[in-house]
């Protein structure tokens, strides 16, 4: 089970990579969860977070994801990232992140994306 998920981990990070909200959201359950914790609350379905995403890569129209750890599990990835790119304001952005995934039935279920808020605001201000 953990290849299949290490599989999924890769085709659904691909997305994110490629900056495809269309993409990311084929990988959600149709009540599927994401929760940015940085201060706004979880939404929930794929056309919310598909707005979430995109919000996100207007935000930092070349954002680039830099491996650091990745766990995979039967039914979860945890990964460690650092996000760099340029914040639509014209700042470097560089902050760390760290997601977890919940995985039912080969589609994310729940992913929860931990950042460090104190590095984003700066970057965004």
């Amino acid at each position: 089970m953990t290849t299949a998920i290490s599989e999924l981990f890769e085709r659904y990070h691909a997305c994110w990579a490629d900056r495809d909200p269309d993409r990311i959201i084929e990988f959600h359950t149709a009540d599927s969860v994401f929760h940015l914790h940085s201060g706004q609350g979880p939404v929930r379905g794929r056309a919310a977070i598909r707005e979430a995403a995109a919000g996100t890569f207007a935000l930092v129209p070349d954002l680039s994801f830099h491996l650091i750890s990745l766990r995979v599990g039967a039914d979860f990835w945890v990964v460690q990232w650092q996000l760099t790119g340029t914040s639509s304001t014209g700042k470097h952005v560089c902050v760390d992140l760290a997601d977890y995934v919940l995985v039912q039935d080969g589609a994310v279920q729940e992913k929860h994306s931990y950042v460090d808020g104190v590095a984003m605001q700066a970057a965004l201000a």
